[in-house]
């Protein structure tokens, strides 16, 4: 298999790394890069050169330990299932849990290279503040693994916590990588689509309270910072909804002209939020579509299908975002009401990988939120600067009788003040890292908004942000 120069410059890296008895090697590459025929080839040569004995691979989804399966078998010409007479296996980070002792005898007893794909899914760099992924990691690999080649699109974590087998900077808490492939070369190559983010708003919406009193606001940025209306409300509005599916159908059809196998990706926020997108789709804007969430015995299964088929559109609750290999994407609308920087990056990298049609636009509709006009501007940067938290993490939660107890596990923050507050009639104790609370805060929030009422009554309009000068 012929390899793209990025590829080639890795794995050479890599294995100058792990010649210098270094044996861990993080690698940053931008979704839709080929991260995983990188990996092959590392396992390939080391194998070439008999520097291991067997290869371990784990990942975040099951279509995900597939596709590294499937990659592995061929380049390697063996099988790679654990049977005997394989060379290697592929395995979720949730099986990775139901592992016993004499699993774990393999790496003691044999060469290993072991393979994170999404390294992110991981936390911890003690066994204090690692997640149930990073702890396995910390205490049945890290010092019992050959090499270890870890794999990363977005090399940060939501809560903040350090990345396990990761190194840092000191004292600004950054991440070291060993090789960094980004948007920007990819794109510059040809190796990635270049990305354009159409962010969507309204001129007029107009706000009623319970006592009929209405106030109007001349952009969703305004709306959210002046009223208790949320975001969440907002992607569930059927106006809305409406709109953003009708420009990037439309926009589908266009790309359809050149490229008839071209489809587009809709995320929602819940499998009833999904299911009204779907219907949408299919009933009011005829599209072929098909649906697939968690509620599925084999969503993998669904996935696999539309990823070989021709429908047009595919509805998902997190269950393509990121990792998921589906060349035919090209245009994707976030109508998730999860709003990290992590998540959008994975989104978008999902229309991200070119494949061989001729038009390569890539674009990706959301709202005009003010956290996600501040991520699509800064996609060009390929780690934002986000602090790690490597203190033991302590969180203090007020009990009915104000006693306070401390939670030491998995929460990635450190406590810093406590205050209290009054939204309606919930009396909440939170710190002033506001994240912490969301759920809490987001009930209170909806509550709220149970006793107003919002119309969109103004033209939507649309900002896009071409990333890299798009030609398009």
């Amino acid at each position: 298999m012929q390899l793209r120069q990025w590829q080639s410059e890795c794995v050479n890296s890599a294995l100058k790394h792990f010649h210098a008895n270094q044996r861990h090697f993080l690698c940053l590459a931008t979704p839709g890069a080929g991260k995983t025929i990188m990996a092959a080839e590392v396992a390939a040569k080391l194998f070439e050169q008999n520097l291991i004995d067997f290869v371990l691979c784990f990942s975040p989804s099951v279509n995900i330990s597939q596709g590294i399966q499937k990659t592995f078998s061929q380049r390697l010409e063996c099988r790679f299932d654990g049977v005997i007479g394989s060379v290697g296996c592929s395995y979720t980070y949730q099986g990775m849990l139901s592992f016993q002792e004499d699993f774990w005898q393999l790496l003691k007893k044999n060469r290993v290279l072991v393979i994170f794909d999404e390294i992110h899914h991981c936390s911890g760099s003690t066994l204090e503040d690692a997640n149930a992924w990073g702890e396995e990691i910390l205490l049945n690999i890290q010092d019992q693994a050959q090499y270890t080649l870890a794999l990363t699109g977005t090399p940060w974590r939501s809560d903040q916590a350090p990345i396990t087998l990761s190194r840092y900077t000191d004292p600004d808490g950054q991440i070291l990588c060993d090789y960094v492939y980004g948007l920007k070369e990819a794109v510059a190559d040809g190796v990635c689509r270049t990305p354009e983010i159409i962010l969507i708003d309204n001129d007029k919406i107009s706000v009623t309270s319970e006592e009929n009193e209405t106030k109007t606001y001349c952009c969703l940025d305004d709306l959210f910072k002046a009223s208790s209306i949320s975001y969440q409300l907002i992607i569930k509005n059927d106006v809305a909804i409406r709109h953003i599916l009708a420009l990037a159908t439309h926009k589908l059809k266009v790309i359809k002209r050149s490229n008839p196998n071209a489809a587009g990706l809709v995320v929602a926020s819940s499998t009833e939020h999904a299911e009204y997108i779907f219907n949408m789709l299919k009933n009011e804007l005829n599209e072929t579509a098909q649906i697939v969430t968690y509620k599925e015995d084999v969503p993998s299964l669904k996935i696999n299908e539309f990823r070989n088929g021709t429908t047009n559109w595919i509805v998902s609750v997190g269950m393509i975002s990121e990792g998921t290999d589906i060349p035919r994407l090209q245009v994707c609308c976030h109508l998730s009401r999860v709003k990290t920087e992590l998540y959008f990056r994975q989104v978008l990298g999902r229309i991200l990988r070119t494949s061989d049609s001729a038009n390569q636009q890539a674009l990706l509709y959301t709202f005009a939120e003010p956290k996600l006009v501040e991520f699509a501007n800064r996609i060009a940067e390929e780690i934002p600067h986000i602090p790690v938290l490597f203190k033991k993490p302590i969180v203090t939660i007020l009990s009915p009788d104000n006693s306070s107890h401390n939670k030491t596990k998995g929460t990635g923050l450190k406590l810093v003040n406590i205050r209290e507050f009054k939204l309606g009639s919930i009396n909440i104790a939170t710190l002033t890292k506001p994240h912490l609370f969301n759920r809490i805060e987001s009930q209170a929030k909806s509550n709220i908004s149970a006793t107003l009422s919002f119309e969109l009554l103004g033209g939507f309009r649309e900002k896009v942000v071409s990333i890299f000068d798009s030609p398009f």
